[in-house]
């Protein structure tokens, strides 16, 4: 035997630097249970390996095969949906319809005396009688709709679970029933009897396990988030496993359809919530997509609403574990194996899981060529079968290994069309066992006729080049063969590289003048966010990691604050293929045609530019992104985005007074503001010395152009100490001038 542990090579990429390179893998038990198997097993640390051998012993033309049972000569019966009939299985796997019933399903059977069978029939439930010759009589009919589950005591009484008032019924031999126990649920949907004579019910909306003794009390042992206890069964420790579900959406009704919510979409597309509505008569069947089923119970116990199913584990003194849980896969029923180990019959995919370990870890044991694994029974020899639907049939689970497994893996998106590097693996392959690997590529999400075919086998862990044409999609393929235990699959990498997409600069934003952020949890002296070095261009920011691109917040930003004379700037970029980005801000003045850099190299989205360096006037950003920090100089590629036009005014504006004079017991003030390059914004007075400040308005209303003419009239005299008149412009540049009294007054 020889081990193999190899990474796959970015160096099959050909003159393309390493950090451009992407790579799927399939390292994980979650990831390797998201492909399809065939005879072959998924354990708990991921490991693919040959699974049990599965033998096919009998196929029906129903699409549904629900319940399972067994006479003591080794005969099969098996109870079928759609068509309502039970076959009868030789030991040879030669089959025949053993009893044709009236209605469409068979969801309940149990043995009857001298080798005959009960069997339980929906909807307009019965249970009939039927012997070993195949003779039926009905043996017990109630007003009740549904026969969903049906147990045999010691003392030959037959109980009956049913909906859709969930009543359990206890008949004797003789046929002569009554009302045993009420759930106060819709439907009774499991049963079993434990060794001192308890009877286990399982119910539906919700979904308890109840024991019942033999008078008829009742006891919750369990009471679950889930909405049906699809199926009870005892281990060899007298540990009790319940199987449950959720299946119909909250609020879809029961009547019509009971608790048919654990009959199989016939949907091979999409793993869907087996959930069915079904019409009085079961004429039609609608698949309805139970994905956001909602639980009987309040949310907030465990939250398990989005989960599928879950598997119970009752211990014989009422205390119970959750030993499984799946949000892909819904549990149908328990069996244990020889060495008692509990696996799992699930659907919308047919996998068995078995549970290993303590805690229980699950493993995928093997999957069933159909959609549902509905049900089990373990022979007195320990062998295992099940029952499936989507397509209804009857298997045998074989202590042996399969020779050949087949994995095919979940689709990979790349995002984009791009170039496939090496296809590595790591395992174990003992001598006379092989591994080999296929790929195949397309466009679509789902494989189809236009996807590539399947290329020739990779069988060199090392890596092989993909063959497979450049497309978005990739899936791959593995083959296991072996005798014994075989090879182990533990890990599989593909590499890729995408196609190098232009960087898109989204949008820039110009803060107003003076606008800083200081940065947070900074030391010593305030450190602007964007500053940088103001006295090297040429020369890259290296002060601050690179940033996500995200949009540029003040609250990101840090604290806002102001500083005259600087301008921030903000941008928000970003890049398809996730590269790294760095800027280049360039800067141009109205009427120039060619831009000046203003900083290269920067790696994060924001600047602070002193723009006291530059003289007045009208002014655009440019700001140029560029992946080559990613890729090689010939391949880079860059996005750019121009600013809005800002305005750059370190002059104030002038304040020209051209009248003082007295009317009467006020004083009239005519003064103009001037701005050669921004509108004035405001003029205000003080008659205090600058204390307090009144604002004054333009004589035309509003302050919006370079020039104004303001008209002030004050009650009394200037005075002695005078008016001190203050304007600002756009930019916040602001003068002031005093204006004293008129000669000859005080």
């Amino acid at each position: 035997m020889f081990s193999i542990a190899v990474v796959a090579l970015a160096a099959t990429l050909p003159a393309l630097e390493a950090s451009s390179s992407k790579f799927f893998q399939t390292a994980t038990q979650a990831e390797f249970l998201k492909g399809d198997v065939e005879n072959l097993s998924v354990d708990a640390r991921g490991q693919l390996t040959l699974g049990p051998a599965t033998e096919l012993v009998f196929e029906t033309a129903a699409p549904f095969v629900w319940a399972v049972a067994a006479a003591s000569d080794g005969t099969f019966f098996i109870g079928t949906g759609n068509e309502g009939k039970v076959y009868r299985i030789d030991a040879a796997g030669k089959g025949a319809v053993f009893f044709d019933s009236a209605e469409l399903e068979i969801h309940a059977m149990a043995p009857a005396p001298n080798g005959g069978l009960y069997v339980g029939t929906s909807p307009d439930g019965k249970i009939y009688k039927v012997d070993r010759n195949g003779s039926a009589t009905t043996f017990f009919d109630p007003d009740d709709k549904y026969i969903w589950a049906l147990a045999v005591d010691s003392r030959g009484n037959v109980y009956a679970g049913t909906g859709d008032k969930g009543v359990i019924y206890k008949i004797a031999p003789d046929g002569k029933g009554l009302p045993f126990y009420k759930t106060k649920s819709t439907h009774a949907t499991a049963l079993a009897i434990d060794k001192a004579g308890n009877l286990l019910v399982g119910t539906e909306s919700p979904g308890k396990v109840i024991r019942v003794d033999p008078n008829g009390k009742g006891f919750v042992l369990l009471d679950t988030p889930y909405q049906e206890i699809r199926g009870l069964r005892f281990d060899d420790k007298g540990q009790l496993y319940a199987a449950a579900l959720n299946g119909r959406p909250a609020g879809s009704s029961a009547s019509g359809g009971g608790a048919v919510n654990d009959q199989p979409s016939g949907d091979t597309g999409r793993a869907l919530v087996p959930s069915v509505s079904v019409s009085t008569e079961i004429t039609a069947i609608a698949i309805v997509d139970g994905s956001g089923a909602q639980t009987s119970a309040s949310p907030s116990r465990d939250d398990r609403r989005t989960s599928k199913g879950a598997v119970y584990r009752i211990l014989p003194d009422g205390l119970w574990d959750l030993v499984w849980e799946s949000r892909d896969d819904t549990p149908y029923d328990v069996i244990f194996d020889q060495s008692g180990a509990p696996i799992i019959a699930t659907g919308n995919k047919g996998k068995l899981y078995r549970l290993e370990g303590e805690p229980l870890r699950p493993t995928l044991l093997t999957r069933a060529s159909a959609q549902q694994v509905t049900a089990f029974y373990k022979d007195p020899r320990g062998q295992v079968y099940f029952a499936t639907a989507n397509p209804g049939k009857l298997f045998r689970l074989s202590s042996e290994h399969a020779s050949r497994g087949t994995y095919e893996s979940d689709p990979s998106d790349a995002q984009m069309v791009s170039t496939w590097g090496a296809l590595s693996w790591r395992g174990t392959v003992p001598k006379g066992s092989q591994v080999e690997l296929a790929t195949r590529s397309g466009n679509t999400e789902t494989p189809d006729e236009t996807w590539s075919s399947w290329s020739a086998a990779y069988t060199s862990p090392d890596g092989s080049p993909i063959t497979s044409p450049k497309a978005r999609y990739l899936q791959w393929r593995a083959v296991l063969t072996g005798k014994g235990d075989g090879p182990v699959l533990t890990s599989v990498t593909a590499a890729y590289l995408q196609r190098n997409l232009r960087p898109i600069v989204r949008a820039i934003t110009v803060h107003p003048p003076g606008i800083v952020f200081q940065k947070p949890f900074t030391t010593g002296e305030p450190d602007l966010a964007g500053f940088g070095d103001q006295t090297t261009p040429d020369r890259k920011l290296t002060s601050a990691a690179q940033t996500a691109q995200g949009a540029s917040t003040s609250a990101a930003l840090g604290r806002r604050t102001y500083q005259k004379g600087l301008q921030t700037l903000a941008w928000r970029a970003d890049d398809e293929n996730d590269d790294e980005l760095v800027y280049d801000v360039l800067y141009r003045r109205e009427g120039e045609t060619e831009w000046t850099p203003l900083r290269r190299g920067l790696d994060e989205p924001i600047l602070v530019w002193d723009t006291t360096v530059v003289p007045n006037g009208t002014y655009f950003v440019r700001v140029v992104a560029s992946d080559s920090p990613s890729n090689p100089s010939a391949t880079a590629l860059t996005g750019e985005r121009d600013s809005a036009a800002l305005q750059i005014d370190h002059t104030p504006p002038a304040i020209v007074v051209s009248s003082v004079r007295t009317e009467g017991a006020r004083t009239m003030l005519v003064f103009d503001v001037n701005d050669a390059d921004s509108p004035v914004a405001r003029a205000e007075y003080s008659r205090d010395g600058g204390v307090h400040w009144t604002a004054v308005f333009p004589k035309d209303g509003i302050a919006d152009s370079k020039s104004e003419r303001y008209e002030l009239s004050l009650d009394g005299e200037i005075g002695e100490i005078g008016i001190t008149i203050r304007a600002s412009d756009s930019m916040n540049n602001t003068e002031t001038t005093h204006v004293n009294a008129p000669r000859g007054r005080k």
